[in-house]
């Protein structure tokens, strides 16, 4: 019996990172441990300028943006079956997780 797990979550797309932090809610849940979370953590946002043509124009420009998305869970009183249904979820392939014991 593991005192705690945490769980991180990281994707481009929030739509996936909140899906994926609530099918893992629900399948601890199931388990009987106790779940702190998903809690949002900021969002990283980075922008990018480009100039639109290679030698001329340096006016012209084009910007753009990309943003990640965190959440974090807490899970407390785990028991081998609820390692075990983490183990063998299936959560979309945008998304990556990152597991501390």
């Amino acid at each position: 019996m593991t005192p705690k797990i945490r769980i991180k979550l990281r994707s481009y797309d929030f739509n996936l990172v909140d899906k994926s932090a609530e099918k893992i809610v629900k399948t601890v849940k199931a388990t009987g441990a106790v779940v702190s979370g998903p809690i949002p953590l900021p969002t990283h946002k980075r922008y990018f300028t480009v100039n639109r043509s290679t030698f001329v124009n340096k006016k012209s420009r084009e910007q753009f943006q990309l943003f990640s998305y965190k959440r974090l869970i807490d899970i407390h009183n785990s028991t081998s079956k609820t390692i075990d249904a983490l183990m063998k979820l299936e959560l979309p392939s945008g998304v990556q997780v990152e597991i501390k014991a």
